[in-house]
């Protein structure tokens, strides 16, 4: 049997078994990486071309060769083949049988372990900034929302029993302020994954006289990575992606858990667009937030994708190992969840439909106590003494079954005498919400500096 060759099979007799070929193959999934291969690849080719490590004509002619590769992957016209194990020896052999053994010389001076980080980076690089510019848009559908309701006054819930009233656009800005984070997360991490690995070799460096600082250059990345042992070997740059999207998924989950909530006939505070929910098989008044409950599923997915990563490299000596092939689905994953997840959010927001007049007759009721003690604290009564008489009076209401808005002066004062005509004014939704007037509270005010302070921040003033 003719022995199939791989190129790098000069020293084996033996062809691969098919099952090595199949088990060991990643060129179904690493193909993502194609576009950025090539553009390190036309980095490499120009760099060894102006240092004279090869010819600069040949140089040249692999360029092109790998422009021409681009197109036809681009038109979705190229052939993949699980042979060769995966995205960069499949386009290194296309190029070879594209323009012949000048091919082959665009590998002099790296390795497929600098090359793949290479190509991870710039991928990776480029879906962080697009996920900074997914968040830039969930914030904006946040900071519009919260224009829409700073009149509505809405219970806030802590252990998912009422609170006290705040302005709806407060729980908005909130969450904005939530990704805003996340978006910084991404942002900073930039730092980190704007290093480059090429030229890095194998393992310990490359006897070529290259130049990395042209190849950074012409990828667009800021410096060149300072060893090369840990430019092939780590892979923490993943895991701080990997963790930055969990982190993100988790916020997304947990606005998602809140629409949920609200949108149930029990709240009734939120309608959702009959376009973003879907209905039931047997049920037909159902209509579901499956968009929403998707998002809160799938945040187990983006942690499993964290987990799978740092998992792999827990136990890894250090220096280029196979199980580093597995980084590569985890975060595709992620991308496409996460990227999904944001544009799903965003829609929600957008399309949201408050319920007014249900939030604020919510928002009442006992959820103003804390200010009813809060009025004894003022009048001179310390609080743990003030907190015990509004119990009483809370005790004494639920036993009749009345809220507190219905309570007489005369009744107050059968709790205690510092109770005088003024405290009727706190039993008001507005003038309670409006009473939280610390920087950063839900006062009117303060609301409307905060949507002034996002405007500009969003450039939107």
């Amino acid at each position: 049997m003719e022995k199939k060759e791989k190129l790098w099979g000069g020293r084996f007799s033996e062809s691969t078994d098919s099952f090595v070929e199949e088990f060991t193959e990643s060129v179904s999934f690493d193909k993502n990486l194609a576009v950025y291969d090539i553009l390190g690849s036309i980095a490499h080719a120009k760099m060894l071309g102006e240092k004279g490590i090869i010819p600069k004509e040949d140089a040249e002619k692999i360029v092109k060769g790998l422009n021409q590769i681009k197109e036809e992957i681009l038109q979705d016209r190229f052939e993949w083949k699980k042979e060769l194990e995966d995205v960069h020896m499949n386009i290194e052999k296309a190029l070879i049988e594209k323009i012949g053994s000048i091919g082959g010389k665009l590998h002099t001076g790296r390795s497929r372990n600098d090359q793949v980080v290479t190509a991870f980076k710039l991928y990776i690089k480029e879906e962080t900034q697009n996920l900074i510019n997914l968040l830039t848009q969930l914030k904006v559908s946040l900071l519009n929302k919260a224009q829409e309701t700073v009149d509505i006054v809405m219970p806030a819930y802590t252990h998912l029993q009422r609170a006290q009233p705040i302005r709806l656009a407060h729980y908005f800005l909130a969450y904005l302020e939530m990704f805003n984070r996340d978006k910084e997360r991404f942002q900073d991490s930039l730092k980190r994954i704007n290093q480059l690995p090429l030229g890095s070799g194998a393992v310990a460096g490359v006897d070529f006289p290259i130049d990395r600082e042209f190849v950074a250059k012409e990828l667009g990345f800021n410096e060149v990575m300072r060893n090369s042992l840990d430019a092939t070997a780590s892979r923490d740059y993943i895991i701080e992606f990997l963790s930055n999207c969990a982190i993100c998924m988790s916020n997304l989950s947990r606005i998602s858990e809140d629409l949920i909530i609200w949108n149930s006939t029990e709240f009734g505070f939120v309608e959702l667009p009959d376009k973003l929910t879907t209905g039931s098989s047997i049920m037909p008044q159902k209509k579901n937030p499956d968009v929403l409950e998707l998002i809160r599923g799938k945040t187990g997915r983006v942690y499993g994708d964290l987990v799978a990563v740092l998992t792999i490299v827990k136990g890894l000596p250090t220096a280029y190992n196979r199980d580093l092939q597995e980084d590569k689905e985890p975060v595709f994953d992620a991308v496409k969840t996460l990227t999904g997840s944001i544009i799903g959010m965003t829609k929600i927001i957008q399309g949201l439909k408050p319920i007014k007049e249900k939030m604020e007759q919510s928002a009442g009721g006992f959820a103003l106590a804390t200010d009813l003690a809060n009025y004894l604290v003022r009048k001179g009564i310390p609080f743990r003494e003030a907190h015990h008489i509004v119990g009483k009076i809370v005790s004494y209401l639920v036993e009749k079954d009345r809220e507190l808005e219905s309570i007489t002066l005369e009744e107050l004062k059968q709790f205690s005498p510092k109770f005088d005509t003024d405290v009727l004014n706190l039993l008001s939704i507005y003038n309670v919400a409006d009473a939280r007037s610390s920087f950063g509270g839900t006062a009117k005010e303060r609301v409307l500096e905060q949507i002034e302070f996002w405007k500009r921040r969003l450039n939107l003033s």
